[in-house]
């Protein structure tokens, strides 16, 4: 019999990790388990390594075509492929390491290894090549083993030709072309990382729009955008199939009925995430799972075997590092029978990092309008933003979605600078069921971005002062 424990975390991602430390937080004698650096693909793979990605191409592209514009005068500007990709796996290390260090400063155990369940409190712990290295038990288990990019036949992933977000942040060499199949946030992103370097970028979406998933003027306006930084971009368009030939990779598309092939020398597959529920004994265990993600009592996470419990991205969408650590800190204060209000799924934000950045909470104005709102809408250009102005970032705007009978903020939408910061103080006025009012009579600091929000609210109701 193995190390007994209160709580175990199979998983040390931003959900596991984050649980971990809360149920020590809490007094419970915890282990956390995984076979990877603490962090999950957030801090490894995802989040943070492609942050800093991103800022290199932010980073150049301002200083290539916009340096004049500050009476600043560039010559010889060239980068160093090889050294961004350092700069962004040194930056993962060093988070990474910092989380093993905020684990052992809780006094929680960390196992490395993977974990297997043999009972309900029970795991059983694997090295690399399979063979049994530990076991331990425990009273409550929670899984966090996270997802992974999700595979279909027809586009076959090698890993070489045709590549995960992982092999596209840590490419030996930058490609001449890539296509991109799939326009969700991380295939946004990586388009832009890439066409910014000079690469010749296609996206391939099967929706009507790039990000599908955003308010649809936002959408629209981003495609513009990379549009003119020349991106080609296919919306409304299946992907048949991939297949890799001598000096690239061939996809056929099928768009208004034609059939069309494009050709690059790598094909990033961004498709989206399944979940992480194989290999970890818990089908033997009778744990249900419903389209490859764990099912669970989303107001407490406990799954059909009342001590198992599941979080993050393993039991499904939203697939943000923000919701399982969230979901992490509910769960274990559920745990300890502390009165946590359940997560408010309307209320998360959703941010993509590209140029300019997206950001937004709650509905679009489609959502609103189809949920039988009457609404008001309140926008704000940039434009008219005197700090966008003295900054030299006066694309895209601030959308905010009102109900009309009481003046609830039922969504906001923003695409422009610090999109993905600004969108805070509107989770936050969203989340106590903030009217325009309160939004527009909270004076904001001038001159500022966050007074667009502002201006927006008032807009909504023809208050706005400035357009």
């Amino acid at each position: 019999m193995g190390k007994q424990y209160e709580i175990a975390v199979l998983g040390g991602g931003p959900g596991g990790y984050v649980a971990a430390i809360r149920a020590a937080q809490l007094g419970f004698k915890t282990v956390v388990i995984d076979k990877e650096n603490l962090g999950g693909i957030c801090l490894n793979w995802g989040c943070i390594p492609t942050k800093s990605l991103l800022k290199n191409a932010e980073l150049y592209d301002l200083m290539k075509n916009h340096s004049t514009d500050f009476g600043i005068t560039v010559q010889g500007l060239s980068f160093d492929f090889a050294k961004i990709i350092k700069r962004s796996r040194d930056i993962s290390d060093r988070i990474t390491k910092n989380v093993e260090l905020l684990v052992k400063k809780n006094k929680i155990d960390r196992i490395r290894g993977f974990g297997k369940f043999v009972s309900k409190n029970q795991i059983d712990i694997f090295d690399n090549d399979g063979k049994k290295v530990d076991s331990i038990n425990a009273d409550k288990i929670i899984i966090a083993t996270g997802a992974r990019p999700k595979t279909f036949p027809s586009i076959p992933v090698d890993r070489k030709n045709i590549i995960t977000s992982t092999e596209a942040m840590i490419l030996e060499k930058q490609p001449k072309d890539l296509i991109v199949i799939g326009a969700g946030a991380i295939g946004v992103e990586f388009a832009y990382f890439y066409s910014v370097l000079g690469t010749k970028v296609t996206i391939i979406e099967m929706m009507n729009n790039i990000l599908p998933i955003e308010d649809k003027e936002v959408s629209e306006t981003l495609e513009k955008n990379f549009k003119k930084r020349g991106i080609e971009i296919y919306t409304s368009t299946k992907v048949e199939k991939a297949e890799v030939v001598k000096d690239g990779v061939v996809v056929t598309v099928e768009k208004d009925g034609k059939k069309i092939e494009l050709k690059a020398e790598k094909v990033l597959s961004a498709i989206g995430v399944t979940g992480n529920v194989e290999g970890f004994g818990l089908e033997e265990l009778g744990i249900k799972l419903e389209k490859y993600h764990i099912k669970v009592d989303k107001n407490t996470y406990q799954a059909n075997i009342p001590n198992i419990y599941a979080i993050g991205d393993v039991i499904g969408a939203p697939w943000l590092a923000h919701v399982a650590s969230a979901e992490g800190i509910h769960c274990v204060e559920t745990i300890k029978g502390m009165h946590s209000t359940p997560i408010d799924y309307e209320t998360i934000p959703g941010c993509t990092y590209c140029i300019p950045q997206v950001a937004s909470v709650g509905m679009t104005e489609a959502k609103a309008r189809d949920a039988g709102h009457e609404i008001k809408i309140g926008k704000f250009p940039f434009m008219a933003s005197g700090k966008a102005f003295a900054a030299g970032e006066r694309e895209g705007f601030v959308k905010l979605i009102f109900d009309s009978k009481y003046g609830e903020l039922l969504g906001a939408h923003i695409i422009g600078p610090e999109a993905t910061e600004l969108i805070a103080e509107l989770t936050l006025a969203k989340s106590m069921e903030a009217t325009y009012e309160t939004i527009v009579k909270t004076v904001h600091a001038h001159p500022t971005l966050s007074e667009s929000v502002m201006e927006a609210a008032a807009n909504a109701y023809g208050e706005s002062i400035h357009i």
